[in-house]
């Protein structure tokens, strides 16, 4: 008896009916996410406090993005590798020496297909 990852294992496709009421659900969260800045804030003045928690906003997509892909990566089958890893440390030292995001992506990705060659 062969065990399945959860991984691997074959999904069936959501119905229909489900799938539709999930994207409209999203589509209206999306949209009130978005009003409440747009609609309500309009052209008044943002508290201090609030521009300055919004400024790193950015900086918090990108690692949040990136990190399931190196922990979880599916070239790999969910499991933890040394280029990935290396790649991404290589990346935030790279960067966080430079401070700059071009020179910390290239260092990571230089790092990453170097010992993705190297290792096979």
């Amino acid at each position: 008896m062969t065990e399945t990852s959860p991984l691997t294992a074959a999904v069936a496709p959501p119905d229909p009916t489900t799938l539709w009421i999930l994207i409209i659900g999203l589509a209206i969260g999306t949209f009130l996410l978005r009003f409440v800045f747009v609609g309500f804030v309009g052209d008044r003045p943002m508290p201090e406090w609030l521009l300055r928690h919004l400024r790193y906003t950015a900086v918090a997509i990108l690692p949040a993005l990136v990190a399931p892909l190196v922990v979880w990566p599916a070239a790999t089958g969910g499991q933890l590798d040394l280029p990935r890893t290396a790649a991404a440390a290589a990346t935030i030292v790279a960067g966080w020496i430079s401070k700059n995001v071009l020179i910390g992506i290239g260092a990571g990705a230089v790092t990453l297909y170097t010992l993705l060659y190297l290792l096979g």
